[in-house]
C-alpha cells in the first residue's frame, strides 16, 4: 500500500479509508448476514466515488477494494475453526501494523478493538450494529467514553445516551439490487433468524389467522438448534406455510418481490432489520410490530403498518395490499439508498480526520482526548 502525503480535507480528492469487517460471514455473505452485507454496500460505493479503500475481512470476500485476507474464509464456514477470536485478534495486528497507511479505520467489530483505537494516532469510527441494551455494556462504554460511535438507528443508542455518538446512520442499498415489483403479490414472506426474538411464530400465526400462504427464509444458528426443533418445527406442519430455508441475495429479489407483504414480527429492540428496506426496495410493504428501530424504518399507512398484537397484524396483512407498492420503492429510493449513506460516513470521516490525534504521539500510550463531533443524523 502506498503512503499518503499528508494534507487537508479541503484539498484532498481522495482518502485512504480501512474498513474492519466481522470474520463470521464473507463480506458480502453469501446468504445470511445483515453487518457483512452492509459492509459490502459501503465499500463499493466509497470505491466507486473515488476513494482509496481496503478491507479487512475474510479471504473469500469479493470486492473491488484491496482486499487484506484476515481469515481464508468466513468463520461460519470453518468447521475446524475453535476459538473464533484468534482469527480476529489476527486481524487487529494487521491493522495496528498499517494504521499509518490510512486517513480514517472504520471498524463493524462491536467493541472488541477499542483498547487498541484509543491510543492510535489515527482518526476512527466504530458502527454498532447490534443491541446495547445488556446492562453489562454501561461500564464499558463509560471507560471508553472516547471512541466515536455511529449508530444505526436512533433506538439502538438509547440505551447509551452518554457514548461517544458521532452520527445515527441508517442503513443504505444500491438502487439497482433489487427489483421494484408491482405486485399484487402470492404470499406471505418471512425472512430472518428463526431465533426467539425474531418470532417466527408470530408471523406462522398471523398467516394461518389471515388465510394466506406464509414462506419462510431463514437460517438456524446452531444456538437455536433446541428451540426450532421444541417451538418452531412443529408449526411448519400447516399446509399454509412452506420452510425454504436460507435465500442468497439473487433469490431475495424474487423472494421478496412477489410476496405480498413481509412479516416482521420482531420481540426486541431491533437495531435496524435490514430486511425491512429490502422487501420496500422490491416495492412490498411491511407489517411490523413495534420496538427498537422499526418506526424510524416504517412510515406506518405507506410503507407498511406498525402493529401491537397478532389480532393487529392480521387486520394489517389483509390491508397490505391496499397500499401503494409504487410508494414503498419510491420511499426506499429516497431515504434508504446507498449513496446517502456513504456520504454521511464520509461526512464523518473528514471531521474525525480534522480532529485527530497529533501524528507524532507514541502509539499505544496514553489516550486521546474525546472528539467533538457535530454529528450527522
Amino acid at each position: 500500500m502506498r503512503q499518503k502525503s499528508p494534507s487537508t480535507v479541503e484539498d484532498r480528492t481522495d482518502m485512504k479509508i480501512a474498513q474492519v469487517a466481522p470474520l463470521a460471514e464473507s463480506v458480502p455473505p453469501r446468504l445470511y448476514g445483515g453487518t457483512e452485507r452492509v459492509v459490502s454496500f459501503l465499500t463499493e460505493e466509497l470505491v466507486r466515488l473515488g476513494h482509496d479503500v481496503t478491507l479487512f475481512a475474510s479471504g473469500d470476500s469479493n470486492t473491488s477494494a484491496t482486499l487484506v485476507a484476515a481469515w481464508p474464509q468466513a468463520i461460519r464456514l470453518d468447521s475446524s475453526l475453535r476459538d473464533s477470536l484468534a482469527p480476529h485478534i489476527l486481524m487487529l495486528e494487521q491493522i495496528i501494523q498499517s494504521a499509518h497507511e490510512f486517513d480514517v479505520l472504520h471498524f463493524h467489530l462491536a467493541q472488541l478493538h477499542f483498547p487498541l483505537v484509543r491510543r492510535l494516532p489515527v482518526a476512527h469510527v466504530t458502527t454498532l450494529h447490534g443491541r446495547l441494551d445488556m446492562p453489562e455494556l454501561a461500564p464499558l462504554y463509560r471507560e471508553f467514553h472516547d471512541v466515536p460511535l455511529v449508530s444505526i438507528s436512533d433506538a439502538q443508542r438509547r440505551p447509551l445516551p452518554d457514548a461517544c455518538w458521532a452520527a445515527t446512520i441508517p442503513h443504505g442499498m444500491p438502487l439497482d439490487l433489487l427489483r421494484f415489483h408491482p405486485g399484487p403479490g402470492e404470499y406471505l414472506a418471512f425472512v430472518g433468524r428463526i431465533s426467539p426474538e425474531k418470532r417466527v411464530d408470530r408471523a406462522i400465526a398471523i398467516a394461518t389467522g389471515c388465510g394466506q400462504p406464509l414462506k419462510i427464509a431463514a437460517k438456524i444458528d446452531p444456538a437455536d438448534g433446541d428451540y426450532f426443533e421444541r417451538a418452531i418445527k412443529p408449526l411448519l406442519d400447516h399446509p399454509l406455510v412452506e420452510y425454504v430455508g436460507e435465500i442468497n441475495e439473487q433469490q431475495k429479489d424474487d423472494f421478496l418481490g412477489r410476496a405480498t407483504a413481509l412479516l416482521f414480527p420482531i420481540d426486541w429492540p431491533e437495531p435496524f432489520g435490514l430486511v425491512m428496506i429490502e422487501a420496500m426496495a422490491c416495492g412490498t410493504p411491511v407489517v411490523a410490530f413495534r420496538g427498537g428501530s422499526v418506526e424510524e424504518v416504517v412510515d406506518h399507512g405507506v410503507t407498511g403498518f406498525i402493529v401491537d398484537t397478532i389480532d393487529a397484524a392480521i387486520a394489517a396483512t389483509r390491508a397490505a395490499a391496499s397500499l401503494a407498492r409504487s410508494r414503498c420503492r419510491e420511499v426506499f429510493e429516497r431515504r434508504f439508498n446507498v449513496t446517502r449513506m456513504a456520504n454521511a460516513y464520509l461526512e464523518i470521516y473528514e471531521q474525525l480526520v480534522r480532529l485527530k490525534p497529533d501524528p507524532t504521539s507514541e502509539p499505544l500510550t496514553g489516550r486521546p482526548s474525546t472528539p467533538v463531533l457535530t454529528g450527522v443524523t
